[in-house]
């Protein structure tokens, strides 16, 4: 950012983000706020044409940090109460029922959270969420997000809202099988990366005459070089030995192939990982037949969509998968990684918990919380390997979505 951009007017925009991503705590952000706002401003007056964050900037505003700590003792107070506030959006279909179950093992497991819910959301109050997750950084989602149906049924898709003004690029999507849960694979353990804002839901369309309409792909190297960024630093981080690029540019030359072009690119960068490129019908056919032979996959919007959702099966189901949209900013929302609303399910107590408690075992080792996550973790995989009676009805067993819910709770 550059200082000549901000003056008081943007003041405001400026500090929601920067501090947000630093200071975790409501305690640490307020007081943050005074030591940033003097700070930014008396530096902007001196800085035009460089960037803000200089070096001299960030000791200016770590001292008045610190002095401002130290004169009210937040220290204190933040190690009495290191607490993280996770907004809940609970969505459509089954997921209100799945978040309650997901808050009720945290809250079991006494993990340091509050939870700001958002249970219903009217048409044009979804900014109020978007700027929850913004300020908390964190965010536990119940599945896809629509709004009201309109007079004639339909209804209006609100993901993509959400992944534009947070800038979300990233889904991580882990399909592994686990025990207790018997499928036709055994051994399946990928890794998903897939871009999340443009290509086919870039949402521009048009009737260019009656009968005929016309929808726009566009792709950026911006973002296909930054998933592919991604995809690689995450396979080095966790030890995996290949990352698989998943495209049709055989047919879809310019689009595809600028996505396969940066990719090849990154890849450069990382000869340690072997690196291949695989056309998206014959993946869909391969994971079938051998899903074995992916690690880290690393896709554009559309194509990803339908690999989770091929992989999800092999593992036993759309509830047994957990995910995480990653925002440009800092910002992480867990989900369930096949998004399915499931509204012929919705308000039965049937739905399978365990995709969305997977997502909160992401989170709690997103925020260092490791403890309870590995405690969630056991939990569960205590009850998909116990008896049938605290499974649900997708995975063999008879238990109810708060039966199973209990369940968990009683190996924590």
């Amino acid at each position: 950012c550059r200082s000549n951009i901000y003056s008081a007017q943007h003041g405001d925009f400026f500090l929601s983000f920067f501090f947000n991503a630093f200071f975790p705590t409501r305690r640490f952000r307020q007081m943050a706020t005074t030591a940033l706002r003097s700070t930014v401003f008396n530096t902007a007056r001196t800085s035009h044409h460089h960037h803000v964050y200089t070096p001299a900037l960030r000791s200016a505003f770590t001292s008045r940090f610190y002095a401002a700590a130290a004169a009210n003792n937040y220290y204190m107070k933040f190690a009495e109460s290191n607490r993280h506030t996770v907004t809940v959006l609970p969505a459509n279909g089954v997921g209100p029922e799945l978040c309650s179950a997901a808050i009720g093992v945290l809250n079991a497991v006494k993990a340091p959270l509050d939870f700001e819910v958002f249970p219903e959301v009217s048409d044009g109050a979804e900014s109020e969420v978007i700027t929850s997750i913004a300020r908390n950084q964190v965010c536990l989602k119940g599945g896809p997000w629509v709004s009201e149906a309109d007079d004639d049924g339909t209804y209006h898709n609100r993901n993509v809202l959400l992944r534009k003004s947070l800038n979300l690029y990233c889904n991580v999507v882990a399909v592994k099988n686990i025990p207790g849960v018997k499928t036709r694979h055994e051994n399946i353990d990928i890794v998903v990366v897939r871009e999340n804002t443009e290509a086919e839901y870039s949402g521009l369309e048009q009737e260019i005459t009656p009968g005929v309409v016309q929808s726009l792909k566009v792709v950026t190297r911006t973002a296909s070089v930054r998933i592919a960024e991604a995809a690689f630093a995450y396979a080095v981080q966790h030890n995996r030995k290949s990352v698989s690029a998943i495209h049709k540019a055989n047919i879809q030359k310019l689009t595809d192939g600028l996505f396969l072009e940066s990719c090849r690119e990154v890849a450069k960068k990382y000869p340690n990982i072997e690196y291949r490129e695989v056309i998206i019908d014959n993946t869909c056919m391969q994971l079938v037949m051998k899903p074995q032979q992916f690690d880290v996959m690393v896709t554009p919007n559309l194509y990803g969509n339908l690999v989770v959702n091929v992989a999800s099966a092999l593992v036993g189901g759309p509830g047994l998968v957990g995910g995480v949209n990653w925002g440009l900013r800092g910002e992480a929302i867990f989900e369930p990684g096949a998004r399915h609303a499931a509204r012929d399910l919705a308000r039965q107590n049937v739905a399978n918990p365990s995709g969305i408690i997977l997502s909160s075992v992401m989170l709690l080792r997103h925020l260092q919380l490791d403890k309870q996550a590995d405690q969630v973790e056991r939990a569960l995989y205590a009850v998909l390997k116990g008896d049938a009676k605290n499974r649900t009805r997708d995975i063999g067993g008879t238990a109810s979505t708060k039966q199973m819910t209990a369940a968990i709770i009683d190996n924590l």
